[in-house]
């Protein structure tokens, strides 16, 4: 969003807090069952895999493929979309469109059979690049209804109100699937069904966020001449800029782009990988993930203690030592219970990078630039799942569908943004943070 607007704090009601963090509730669903667990793993092994039967690999590709080209639509039309929602103070109806077409797609998937391939990665596609915008358009209503003293606590309630939006919305799925399954309904029965819940629980608790979240920007014209295009993208090229003087703040922007790379492409084929390598059922890989959302729960939690005692480098560091582990587990499981223990890990090095990585970026961001530079960090976030799965799929497609060897490619950026975020020297980096903005 435009470093130009700078919205001042008025009274907040409890309800408008509550109505914002449940956005996270209701969007959750719609991440944990499309992109990570149900339908990734139906879109291989269903929807694109006849493909694989002469091209190996084929559908792991496709599918990263979509991914990666939903984050690039995001990643470039984030800009401008901020700039008309900012200059027109219209967050709320691009929030209300991006919902509307997010569900509209979700629910169009369900009809998507066997072999459809083409129409079914364009739904997918819609529905990813409408739900990232959404993530950028209610994150951008945070300085509305916080303080800075605040703004952490209401952040982070969104995000564990997030966990259990996901919870849920799995959970009713796995009620329906183990129902379907008894009597004898095999994944075209009832995929399709999951997806309508997905949508018709998204569309429901995100209700609240339209009716009682507040938009208080007021709306301000363009300087003369200028398209909001070219006021989005000047903005991202001043903010590069502003960010190449503070030397370890760029470090980790970059640290960051790599092994969010690695997190990112664990999102989008955690289930593909535990049906086709470890031949995990629906039933178990939605239990697994369930399990695995609590332990980042636990993982974002406890994280934030180790970070206060030991700093927020060895703290990441350690957590990226994690994933590192965690692959490599994975990379040599052949029994269930090794991908269970693997996927724990995962999850307690999920939340702890997840919350130690945007906390290190408020540690060495300027005050007066944390929303320009907070815009970056989201821009370096949907690089990296622009880069991670696409190299995945990639690698599964050279090596004839072997998700092993992808997996290489994964552990790859993990231990370059490991390498990277070594070079980051915090007390530095904090030290330019207290001096006059560039």
């Amino acid at each position: 969003m435009s470093d130009e607007y700078s919205p001042v704090v008025t009274t907040v009601r409890r309800r408008e807090v509550l109505a914002w963090a449940f956005y996270d509730f209701a969007n959750s669903g719609y991440t944990t069952v499309v992109l990570t667990t149900i339908y990734s793993a139906y879109f291989v092994s269903v929807v694109a895999g006849g493909l694989d039967e002469s091209s190996p690999g084929t559908a792991t590709l496709l599918w990263t493929v979509s991914i990666a080209l939903a984050n690039l639509c995001v990643l470039l039309s984030g800009p401008v979309v901020g700039a008309v929602a900012d200059h027109r103070a219209s967050k709320k109806s691009f929030l209300l469109a991006t919902t509307l077409a997010c569900v509209l797609a979700t629910a169009l998937l369900g009809f998507v059979g066997p072999g459809h391939v083409f129409l079914a990665m364009v739904l997918l596609v819609l529905s990813a690049i409408a739900f990232a915008s959404g993530e950028n358009l209610i994150a951008a209503f945070l300085p509305e209804i916080a303080d800075n003293e605040k703004m952490g606590r209401i952040s982070g309630l969104g995000w564990s109100v997030g966990y259990f939006g996901g919870l849920l919305t799995l959970g009713i799925c796995l009620g329906y699937i183990t129902w379907a399954e008894a009597r004898g309904d095999t994944a075209p029965d009832y995929v399709p069904v999951t997806l309508w819940l997905t949508a018709l629980i998204f569309a429901c608790t995100a209700a609240p966020t339209f009716v009682w979240l507040r938009e208080r920007a007021r709306p301000s014209p363009l300087e003369k001449g200028m398209s909001y295009m070219r006021h989005g993208f000047s903005q991202v090229r001043r903010t590069l800029v502003h960010a190449a003087h503070y030397r370890d703040l760029f470090r980790f922007l970059i640290s960051l782009t790599a092994f969010q790379a690695g997190v990112a492409t664990v999102v989008v084929i955690a289930a593909i990988y535990a049906q086709e390598v470890m031949g995990f059922g629906n039933q178990e890989l939605i239990v697994l993930i369930m399990v695995v959302n609590l332990t980042a729960a636990i993982g974002a939690f406890m994280f934030g203690f180790v970070q206060d005692r030991l700093g927020s480098v060895p703290s990441l560091a350690g957590a990226i030592l994690v994933w590192i582990a965690a692959g490599a587990v994975t990379y040599f499981a052949t029994q269930p219970y090794q991908l269970w223990l693997a996927a724990n890990l995962m999850g307690l090095a999920m939340g702890s990078s997840q919350a130690g990585g945007r906390a290190l970026i408020g540690r060495l961001t300027p005050v007066a630039r944390s929303a320009e530079f907070f815009g970056l960090w989201g821009l370096a976030s949907r690089a990296a799942a622009i880069l991670g799965p696409l190299a995945y799929g990639a690698v599964s497609r050279l090596s004839n569908g072997d998700h092993r060897m992808a997996l290489l490619s994964t552990l790859f950026f993990f231990v370059l943004g490991l390498l990277l975020l070594l070079t980051v020297n915090e007390a530095r980096g904090m030290e330019a943070r207290e001096r006059e903005p560039v």
